[in-house]
């Protein structure tokens, strides 16, 4: 997995399509939504679509308690990165791709950590 989260090209999905993929925010849910997470905002485009908005949200309690338990800093960064391999993996299996918002759990955020030091 590359180490780019701004602007990526993701897939193929199940239907052959390429995706391009653009950073556009991250930000606290609680500022816009009251949720204690950490919202990751990108635009995905097909190559042969529409844009459309993608969030990825990171429950607060499990970045901190992954960084604490792992010695490594909670950073805006490392949660573009942690929202980037999950809009991956949902592009490669089309799964949620029905949805806006998708709030991961605990554990997906610890397998993406996990993940992401072997890169």
């Amino acid at each position: 997995m590359s180490d780019q989260s701004r602007l990526f090209n993701a897939g193929p999905d199940p239907f052959g399509r390429t995706w391009k993929v653009q950073f556009r925010w991250l930000q606290t849910g609680i500022s816009i939504r009251h949720a204690d997470t950490v919202d990751v905002k990108f635009l995905v485009t097909p190559n042969d679509g529409e844009a459309v908005e993608k969030v990825v949200a990171l429950p607060h309690t499990a970045l901190l308690e992954i960084t604490q338990q792992r010695g490594i800093k909670l950073t805006d960064p490392l949660c573009m990165r942690l929202a980037a391999a999950h809009l991956r993996r949902m592009i490669e299996t089309s799964e949620d791709m029905d949805k806006t918002l998708v709030t991961l759990s605990h554990e997906e955020v610890a397998a993406y950590e996990q993940q992401l030091k072997l890169v």
